[in-house]
């Protein structure tokens, strides 16, 4: 628990207390720790390889169509959008050696909550590991960390993913995936897959940093694993962002990334996309 307290304390955007909601208002003689530095570095790499796709600045958007602390959703003109572009870009921000953060324009508010949560199971899991303890699975919030075996049943640790358009009261799974060692994120509109009122169309709405439109995406999820759960954490909602298409693309080069994208085909139906690194790691009992 204490762990936990500390870590939000460094990043959670819904406590004014921390230290990156000090930062976003203002305050830039805020000494950071480890926990922010590991985020905002692991960040920085995924902004880079995603060529911005990935972007925790993009908090300026988020809270004004309503989707940060607040709540307070506004509907956003064109040019409301673009003005608030202007805040917008990791590149605008800098971590110095004094361990201070520094930033182009203050009005820039840094959001890590699309990786942070991902970022906690590791934290936890190298805190288990440093107790000595090579076996445990460790989930906060639908991330989590596989570490080792399931020494009681002596199998892998078996985790399913959900159907992205199933009701809440479902509990459909779409696959079971076999885990050793690796960490696993799903990002998604889980419940929340919007339908077109003239063309019936299945999609979901997800905030372009680049454009800083709430953009429609036919795909309906992304898994991810990869050695750390907030790595996975990261390009799962990266792959939100993509096209089919440009994650294709992006995954050839990127065979460290196990990767299952669920999406709507053009005929409304949904379909899935493996690597075939994660179809070797499907459980099929």
């Amino acid at each position: 628990d204490s762990l936990l307290t500390a870590f939000d304390l460094s990043l959670s955007t819904y406590r004014p207390d921390s230290k990156i909601s000090k930062i976003n208002a203002g305050d830039l003689t805020v000494v950071v720790d480890e926990f922010f530095t590991e985020t905002f570095q692991l960040s920085n790499q995924i902004y880079k390889e995603t060529n911005g796709l990935f972007d925790p600045t993009i908090g300026v958007l988020v809270n004004a169509y309503g989707f940060g602390p607040n709540k307070k959703q506004e509907n956003l003109s064109q040019k409301q959008i673009d003005s608030l572009l202007q805040f917008v870009g990791f590149n605008k921000i800098a971590l110095n050696s004094d361990k201070t953060i520094s930033k182009k324009h203050n009005q820039t508010f840094i959001d890590f909550n699309a990786i942070a949560q991902g970022y906690s199971v590791d934290v936890v899991v190298y805190y288990l590991k440093s107790k000595g303890i090579e076996n445990a699975i460790v989930e906060i919030g639908g991330e989590l960390f596989a570490l080792g075996k399931n020494t009681i049943d002596n199998k892998n640790w078996v985790v399913g993913i959900d159907d992205p358009l199933q009701k809440p009261e479902e509990r459909t799974l779409i696959a079971k995936v076999n885990l050793e060692n690796l960490g696993m994120a799903t990002s998604g509109n889980y419940r929340k897959v919007m339908i077109d009122e003239v063309t019936g169309n299945k999609f979901v709405h997800i905030i372009n940093p680049k454009t800083g439109l709430a953009q429609k995406n036919n795909v309906l999820s992304a898994t991810v694993l990869s050695k750390s759960s907030a790595i996975s954490d990261g390009y799962a909602t990266a792959f939100m962002l993509m096209s089919l298409e440009e994650s294709k693309v992006f995954l050839q080069k990127h065979p460290e990334l196990h990767v299952m994208l669920l999406y709507a085909d053009a005929n409304n139906k949904m379909q899935q996309f493996t690597t075939d690194n994660f179809k070797k790691l499907i459980n099929d009992k």
